[in-house]
């Protein structure tokens, strides 16, 4: 493994202790967004209900208080009454006798110095006195319209007082310690029921943070198993997948596609650049090891007469040119893989096909060939790339065919594409030579010439943007179609 692909492994490798801290922070947030509402609901709702409820107690203090206003009562007109009862049922409350339990409303009536004093034959109780002795001022709690807060030895009372006709102050007093005490049960019941709560929402959100980060862990384990080599790894499809992690599944996977596939076609340029340079350097080496051979004869002496010199200096020179022209075929596909810019006119295909035909005729007066192209076939085109297109497929066929073999060439426009074809009645090929007919320094049988000359057809063509195709069987010859576009692809 090499250390890019460790690093890669290293970098992609799932981190656990990531994950759960991923699944701890959106688990812990909820449930923290969660009390926090639960906090301050319970906060708001205990405020109001003890507001209401607050509000209710001084209602009633403040109707007991009407009630004497309005009666016009003294204190000597409430001692001369028969029952005492008449008169608590006429101020809305209840008198405190020692014997009776403590009731929730207290009525103290005090004298001006304060001091709690007798109503008739009852007299003050204790809660009355320390009621009493709780009031600094008995005379400003009557002057005052709204009840106030007491506390006696640590009870929570509201207070409230009135002064009758003949200047005697009544203390109204209220306990509020039961209000109080439900609204600590009703904050306890809160607490209880919110920590339910949270408990069942970490709990739902522990499992359904689990459930939506499966994903994102199927794609660390898919880019894992490609750091590791395995490039077919896409990230799987899962049930119910919401829309943003589906859309992240799906550029994933474009993107993990697109990137085996730059990586195979990089595999693959390598490959071919190594049979390439294997083959450049094999198809070099024979002329090299041939001119190296008469040089060493030369060089030794051995070719004293005029003759074996004339001889080895013609095969010098041949090798020589045979070296030449595939250094040459070797910079044109060298330049074609670098797209190089055509120069594109008007060109007349039909001219060019007749001048091929013209050529062929003249190197071999004794081989059959037929044309058809009448008249004039204008294409936007590179005339010499589209000249050594036609030479390369004669040649090809001037080589690898006998003499007497006829060869037809034709062009003609099929709506948007021009169609080129040259045919021989030659022996054909195999399925798998047809195959590999265009891969570089490929030669069928072993025959003759360099093997890169429909390699360059090929690159030409695809230069122009058309296609080239070929058409054969053993026993029923070659047809190579070159198909080009009307008119110049808008890249070029």
């Amino acid at each position: 493994m090499t250390g890019r692909n460790l690093i890669l492994r290293a970098l992609l490798r799932p981190r656990r202790h990531g994950r759960r801290s991923l699944r701890l922070k959106l688990t812990v947030g909820g449930v923290l967004l969660l009390a926090l509402g639960i906090a301050c609901a319970t906060a708001i709702s205990l405020k109001t209900a003890h507001h209401y409820l607050l509000d209710k107690v001084d209602s009633e203090l403040t109707n007991s208080r009407a009630s004497l206003e309005t009666g016009g009562f003294s204190l000597r007109q409430i001692e001369s009454l028969s029952q005492v009862g008449i008169a608590l049922d006429k101020f809305g409350g209840t008198w405190e006798r020692q014997s009776l339990p403590s009731p929730n409303s207290v009525f103290v009536v005090v004298n001006a110095e304060g001091r709690p004093v007798a109503v008739g034959p009852l007299e003050p109780t204790p809660r009355q006195r320390a009621i009493a002795a709780a009031v600094p001022d008995a005379n400003a709690v009557a002057a005052s319209p709204t009840p106030r807060d007491l506390d006696v030895d640590g009870e929570r009372m509201r207070l409230i007082g009135v002064q009758l006709d003949d200047g005697t102050v009544v203390l109204m007093a209220m306990s509020v310690e039961a209000l109080n005490d439900g609204m600590q049960r009703a904050l306890r019941m809160d607490l209880a029921v919110g920590a339910l709560l949270l408990t069942v929402l970490a709990c739902g959100t522990m499992w359904s943070v689990r459930r939506h980060l499966r994903p994102l862990e199927d794609m660390v384990e898919t880019s894992t198993a490609i750091a590791e080599g395995d490039l077919t790894r896409r990230v799987p499809f899962r049930r119910d997948p919401t829309t943003e992690v589906e859309q992240l599944r799906l550029a994933l996977n474009s993107m993990l596609h697109q990137v085996e596939s730059a990586y195979r076609t990089r595999e693959d340029s390598a490959a071919q650049l190594r049979r390439f340079v294997g083959d450049a350097s094999h198809e070099l080496r024979t002329p090299l090891a041939a001119i190296r051979g008469y040089l060493q004869l030369y060089d030794q002496g051995m070719l004293r007469a005029p003759e074996d010199r004339r001889r080895a200096w013609d095969r010098m020179m041949a090798e020589a040119d045979r070296m030449g022209r595939l250094v040459d075929e070797l910079l044109t596909l060298a330049r074609l893989d670098q797209r190089p810019e055509l120069r594109f006119r008007n060109v007349d295909l039909s001219r060019l096909v007749r001048d091929a035909a013209e050529d062929l005729r003249v190197q071999q007066p004794e081989r059959p060939v037929s044309v058809v192209a009448e008249g004039a076939l204008l294409v936007r085109a590179d005339e010499s790339g589209l000249r050594q297109v036609l030479g390369n497929l004669l040649a090809n066929v001037r080589i690898h065919t006998a003499v007497e073999v006829p060869v037809r060439l034709a062009v003609e426009r099929v709506g948007e594409v021009v169609r080129l074809s040259v045919a021989d009645d030659g022996p054909g090929l195999e399925e798998a030579d047809a195959a590999r007919i265009f891969d570089r320094f490929f030669r069928a049988g072993g025959g003759a010439g360099s093997g890169l000359g429909m390699a360059i057809v090929q690159g030409v063509v695809r230069a122009h943007g058309g296609e080239v195709g070929v058409r054969t069987a053993l026993g029923e010859g070659l047809t190579v179609t070159v198909t080009l576009p009307a008119r110049v692809p808008a890249e070029v």
